[in-house]
């Protein structure tokens, strides 16, 4: 087995919203993958005392572990369980029904010696190599079908759009938006290979088109992770002035990859 992993905030000023861990269980059967990409809140009330990258080691954590030990549990149930443990931490002090309280996107995946299961919640995105080479994208498109009129504001995202029916889901406090995931399983012996990454990754693709997700994941595969972060500096940097590829809120962001070849 092989794993690649890099996670960098966006401004060296400033901490790394994400978080991203890979675990391998002390009995050597399976693991798991987790990143996560916290939520930067506009400048204003979250209803909460803590921040943001207090509530993505907390998730990340408790996801990490309920992955790897309880087996019997499947990931959405997972993802609930550690959404509820992370609100339990801090309901007695904080407004966790605030529209800003702190919360993020999910990419999790795990396996074992038959299977691959994985879950995408919000803009993170996962995928899957198979030994012939195909690839297959693990997606929640629900925000990128939004039209870009409805995210004209912050004020509007979290009023209408954010966490309700017909908008998109993130993990918050609700263990019920878990139910909201895409999710499946697929057969190890079709996994060659994963990765994950948040959109700070994926802007290569999405945001600066230099090449479709099969051209990702081949310079995460053969260059490396770090490869794919820095080639997206790189465009950040060039685009700084002109911005001539919209939907970008802030010049860089955290950036996150890991990837595992099983």
């Amino acid at each position: 087995m092989r794993t690649d992993l890099v996670s960098e905030p966006g401004e060296a000023n400033r901490p790394n919203e994400d978080f991203a861990g890979v675990g391998l269980p002390a009995s050597g059967q399976g693991g798991c993958v987790v990143a996560l990409d916290g939520v930067t809140p506009p400048r204003g009330e979250t209803g909460c005392l803590h921040s943001v990258p207090w509530f993505t080691t907390r998730l990340g954590g408790a996801l990490t572990e309920l992955t790897v030990s309880r087996r019997d549990l499947t990931l959405p149930e997972i993802l609930a369980r550690a959404i509820a443990r992370t609100a339990e931490a801090h309901v007695q002090t904080c407004e966790l029904s605030h529209p800003r309280t702190p919360q993020a996107t999910v990419a999790l995946a795990r396996w074992s010696a038959d299977t691959v299961e994985y879950l995408v919640l919000a803009d993170a995105a996962l995928f899957l190599k198979a030994p012939d080479g195909t690839l297959t994208p693990v997606l929640d498109d629900r925000l990128a079908r939004l039209p870009r009129s409805a995210l004209a504001t912050e004020a509007l995202v979290d009023a209408n759009l954010r966490n309700k029916e017909g908008g998109f889901f993130t993990a918050a406090a609700d263990p019920s938006v878990a139910a909201r995931a895409v999710a499946g399983t697929a057969p190890r012996e079709a996994v060659r290979a994963l990765a994950a990454l948040t959109d700070g990754a994926t802007r290569w693709t999405e945001k600066f088109h230099e090449g479709d997700w099969a051209a990702l994941f081949d310079v995460v595969e053969k260059e490396g992770a770090r490869a794919l972060v820095d080639r997206v500096r790189e465009r950040e940097t060039a685009d700084r002035e002109e911005r001539a590829f919209l939907g970008r809120s802030k010049t860089h962001d955290d950036a996150t990859v890991v990837y595992v070849e099983l």
